[in-house]
């Protein structure tokens, strides 16, 4: 009998060929700064865990109060058996957080992004999108059925251009990420909104990985540049900053009542158990009484970049967390990403689908959770591995 799914070994012969075939390492014990993967102790900048709250006594207590009072589960999707009561608080204080009217919870960023776009928008409509935006996005415009208008990364010039050739379409939206997850820049956002505005344009932002990191308290992106009255949906994730899991849209209460009513993810798919929710609020309970969590990212960040640079690598774009120590090709990456490895070190090689060929990188993220000692160390490493592999000079 033939294998119909013969073509996969073929497949994955080529990506073992370019050496760009990945399997998960397997961590062992808690999430943190230093932590046990594959059996080997090592320095950790995988990690989306910006605050280090991902082991947080106050978090954990969270959510084992939850468990005890609410159960393991919420038993169905909402519409069906109902909101708890620990989701509505979380989305009050959500909403309250981003300066919004109201905030609706969602099982991940992912289906965030994917089912608010794809609720929004149908055929007859027009989405404007960065070419770097995140894969959730891309997947909710395919699922909205709208036309789809790319503009290149960050330019605004050919926004503009989109938007002109979208007039006359029924409803027009601007989507961007806050800060892009594999480059760590930060979008044009006064600019297009801006923009948006002039052609009356939805304006949307997906600012996961900016949420607890930039603008006052970590409001995140729009807050940072005080576009409150300018951005009509903000996404937001508890997945990183949070430490937990799951996603929120926040915005007028209009547009919470109409997802509510439309958005697939959450009419077809079961909501958070309780405990993620507690833990949520936890979180926010400590973002929002202490500053000094979010100074201490900004400083780490600040001592790793200026490292790297000063050992002669390429960080691109970076202007957060996200530092991308740029490689170019994919094998060498790879490469580059096991040997620090073996010193020590966990930083992701990133190749092709991620990002664009020839621009294969190590992506690292810094924590507020990392010591001087942790980052100096991981910096020996990069610059030795460099060396070895002829990437740096000296």
């Amino acid at each position: 009998m033939a294998n119909a799914l013969a073509f996969l070994d073929d497949e994955l012969r080529t990506l073992k060929t370019a050496g760009a075939y990945r399997w998960p390492r397997e961590l062992h014990g808690e999430q943190a700064p230093v932590c046990e993967y594959d059996g080997r102790e090592v320095i950790n900048l995988c990690s989306n865990n910006y605050l280090g709250l991902a082991n947080h006594p106050a978090l954990k207590a969270a959510a084992r109060r939850a468990i005890d009072e609410h159960g393991v589960g919420s038993g169905a999707v909402r519409t069906i058996a109902g909101n708890m009561a620990i989701h509505g608080e979380l989305e009050r204080r959500l909403a309250a957080f981003k300066r919004t009217d109201a905030a609706l919870l969602y099982q991940s960023g992912f289906t965030a992004n994917a089912g608010t776009v794809a609720a929004l928008l149908g055929k007859g409509d027009v989405v404007v999108s960065d070419e770097l935006n995140h894969a959730s996005i891309i997947d909710g415009c395919r699922l909205s059925g709208a036309e789809r208008k790319i503009f290149p990364h960050r330019n605004l010039d050919a926004a503009r251009r989109c938007l002109e050739e979208a007039r006359g379409a029924r409803r027009v939206l601007v989507i961007t990420d806050g800060v892009f997850s594999m480059d760590g820049d930060v979008a044009p956002l006064p600019q297009l909104c801006a923009l948006a505005r002039e052609y009356g344009a939805i304006m949307m932002v997906d600012d996961a990985h900016a949420s607890g990191v930039m603008g006052a308290g970590g409001r995140g992106t729009v807050e940072h540049f005080g576009l409150h009255d300018r951005v009509d949906v903000q996404v937001g994730t508890l997945s990183k900053a949070w430490a937990g899991l799951g996603g929120y849209v926040a915005g007028s209460r209009s547009l919470i009542a109409y997802l509510m009513q439309r958005a697939r993810p959450l009419l077809f798919s079961t909501s958070h158990p309780p405990s993620v929710a507690a833990t949520a609020l936890a979180a926010l309970d400590l973002i929002e009484r202490d500053d000094t969590l979010i100074a201490r990212l900004w400083d780490n960040t600040a001592f790793f970049k200026s490292g790297l640079a000063a050992l002669g690598f390429d960080t691109g774009a970076s202007e957060t967390p996200i530092t991308p120590i740029m490689i170019g090709g994919e094998a060498e990456a790879m490469r580059f990403s096991d040997q620090l490895f073996e010193h020590g070190v966990f930083a992701l090689g990133i190749a092709y689908p991620t990002v664009p060929r020839g621009k294969a990188r190590v992506r690292t993220i810094v924590t507020a959770g990392h010591t001087r000692d942790d980052l100096s160390r991981a910096l020996d490493a990069c610059g030795a591995v460099g060396r070895a592999m002829g990437l740096l000079r000296g």
